[in-house]
């Protein structure tokens, strides 16, 4: 309390400084508006700063009495440089000709479980809550800042009356430091189904769109960043707008452009009407903006930044969290891109070989609608027989109404399935993204699990609804036109997966895997982990595979990641990841053939017997297996193809 008042006695003692801007400020505003009964009261703003646990990194607010502004530095670097907050209401322009009420300053300190890079998420940060005036409209509201040591976030929230609706729009920027390498993809062409462009911030042109996150590298190695919004609630989604001068602008889902996918679906009638800003009563609590950051890479892997700025999962529907008994990590057998049986019997037969092999789920396409009840209780308890849950898939325009869910979620829990794959959103306006929050909430009554296709990027609320296991968001598998797959993969762990797991439906032997070798494909779903993580290839090509005891191996989750330090976005993703006891060593090469030594330092005291799957030199259909000893101390020396991987497995000698 002594540090609070101390600082709103620094912020009101130099109220006088900006009386004579503050009067002339008043005289050119129109007659129309109320007056200024309580100026004398007020202080244009000051600066702000806040900083993380760690010290390291930096957000401030700028003096800039016209103009919220706002910078992030992580030491001596700046990282995004003086950017304008412009968050509009009704008209209004709330981020100018700001007035200074108070501040109030909090810290966290908590841990949870969590399923991704690791299985404690820390969540570590000092913030602000900014109470503000509008100056011309005397609009109330507060700027909450979040700053972590891999981190920084604001948002908005802006009371309002139940009975008003209120229309918000945001065009605030992320100046990105000259010199800064960027890594992006588009929206028109598949909304978040995307490939990614490779550019020098010299060379965006304005008016180029990209789907969060963006990342980029700060000029001279100074490190890492990458921009997203976290806790997308009762709002529509960001993506960021070019403009031309290092600035990236928030753009809301209205004003976004309009992708293929949302057309060849919905038409461009229905893309007119939500290309409006929506409507909002009460009181309006933005997303946060976000920065992750770091010196490294493996900073920005391991970060649970989005996560930690959303609620925990509600007791109500979850009675353990994300630990609830039917919340059920696993890795799914799926038919729809490498053949095999079909029909009722096909999908038995997929479910015994998902059971042979280890695997926990069986994903059904939109086919089996055409079976009878009695087809699909055959298909269901069969697999239950094998220790195999059922997904079954469905298309979302069948369940905008709650009595649609109603009877479709219901039908799954009364049928023993066990999840659904919902798909074809492609928008991230309003209504679209309460869809998500109606989805997950019907869901959760009939505990079925949920996976999202045709989605936009996630934003951390796998934290409140843990029943959504993956979403897709990226060009993944399925694109046959993607040829150059090798420099795709490897960026995706650092730019899209950053937001979460993404359903890339990893793994694949024939033609479609492209430029990559089949070692590359397997070491692909330890570095694409996702807590339901499907396979692309038919289980019988598996258990053909020299390498099938190492990929039955690799589990959806994992207790510890390491991002290790001779990866490079779009040429190398090299991970060390823990499971209980053993480790996982995968790397995914891009287009260039490289040779790499890690050191072991990773691996606990003792000896570690390893099993490694290698390119073979002469044929990247192939894989070789290598059977040794290892101890921390050691080293290997990984050599790989252009497009080409390495898995190992390191588990304790007994």
């Amino acid at each position: 309390m002594q540090k609070r008042a101390v600082l709103v006695r620094l912020v009101l003692g130099a109220a006088a400084t900006f009386c004579l801007s503050q009067a002339i400020f008043a005289q050119a505003q129109p007659q129309s508006q109320p007056p200024k009964s309580r100026r004398s009261q007020r202080v244009h703003m000051q600066e702000v700063q806040v900083a993380s646990p760690d010290g390291k990194i930096k957000f401030r607010i700028l003096p800039n009495a016209e103009r919220l502004t706002f910078t992030v530095s992580m030491g001596n670097p700046v990282v995004i440089e003086p950017s304008p907050i412009v968050m509009k209401l009704d008209g209004y322009d709330l981020s100018s000709g700001v007035v200074f009420d108070n501040v109030e300053r909090y810290s966290i300190d908590e841990s949870y479980p969590w399923y991704g890079a690791h299985s404690t998420a820390i969540n570590q940060c000092n913030g602000v809550k900014l109470s503000l005036t509008h100056d011309l409209s005397f609009t109330s509201y507060t700027l909450e800042i979040r700053v972590f040591n891999d981190g920084v976030a604001y948002r908005h929230v802006i009371p309002g009356e139940e009975n008003a609706a209120r229309a918000p729009d945001e065009y605030s920027a992320f100046v990105i430091p000259d010199g800064s390498t960027l890594w992006y993809g588009g929206l028109a062409d598949g909304h978040y189904e995307t490939e990614f462009v490779k550019k020098n911030i010299s060379e965006v042109h304005a008016g180029e769109w990209a789907g969060p996150p963006l990342t980029f590298k700060l000029p001279l190695d100074a490190g890492y960043a990458s921009i997203t919004e976290a806790n997308l609630i009762n709002y529509s989604g960001m993506a960021l707008e070019a403009d031309g001068r290092r600035g990236w602008i928030t753009g809301l889902g209205h004003r976004q452009p309009l992708n293929w996918p949302f057309e060849l679906r919905y038409g461009r009638d229905e893309a007119k009407r939500l290309g409006k800003p929506a409507f909002f009563t009460g009181t309006i609590t933005t997303p946060w903006r976000v920065v992750m950051l770091g010196p490294d890479l493996n900073t920005l892997a391991n970060s649970t930044i989005l996560p930690n700025l959303c609620p925990p999962p509600d007791l109500q529907y979850f009675a353990e969290g994300i630990r609830t008994s039917w919340i059920k990590p696993g890795r799914a057998v799926w038919r729809y891109l490498d053949g095999g049986p079909e029909g009722v019997d096909g999908m038995k037969e997929f479910s015994r070989m998902a059971g042979h092999i280890g695997f926990e789920y069986n994903v059904i396409e939109g086919f089996w609608s055409k079976w009878t009840p009695e087809q699909r209780n055959e298909v269901v308890d069969y697999s239950r027989q094998n220790g195999v849950g059922v997904w079954f898939w469905k298309h979302s325009k069948d369940l905008r109404t709650p009595e649609a869910r109603e009877d479709f979620f219901k039908m799954l829990h009364d049928l023993g399935v066990t999840g659904a794959k919902i798909d074809f959103f492609d928008h991230e306006a309003k209504e679209v993204i309460d869809l998500y929050e109606a989805l997950l909430q019907k869901a959760a009554e009939y505990h079925i699990l949920v996976v999202f296709h045709g989605a936009n990027k996630p934003t951390g609320r796998q934290r409140t609804w843990p029943n959504e296991l993956v979403r897709e968001a990226v060009r993944g598998m399925e694109s046959s036109a993607l040829k150059e797959r090798a420099r795709h993969e490897t960026i995706l762990p650092f730019t899209r997966l950053l937001a979460g797991p993404a359903d890339y439906t990893a793994m694949l032997f024939n033609e479609r895997r492209r430029d990559t070798t089949v070692a590359h494909q397997i070491a692909s779903i330890a570095v694409f982990a996702a807590p339901l993580l499907t396979i692309a290839a038919n289980p019988q090509t598996i258990l053909n595979n020299p390498a099938a005891d190492v990929v039955k191996s690799v589990p959806p989750s994992w207790d510890e990641t390491i991002v290790l330090p001779d990866s490079v976005i779009g040429e190398l993703a090299a991970y060390a990841r823990r499971k209980g006891n053993d480790w996982f060593l995968a790397v995914m090469c891009g287009p260039q053939a490289k040779t790499i030594h890690v050191p072991l330092s990773f691996l606990a005291d003792g000896q570690y017997k390893s099993v490694q799957v290698h390119d073979s030199p002469a044929d990247d259909t192939k894989v070789e297996i290598e059977n040794t000893i290892h101890r921390h101390s050691n080293s290997l020396t990984v050599q790989l193809r252009a497009g080409g991987g390495f898995l190992a497995r390191f588990s304790k000698a007994q």
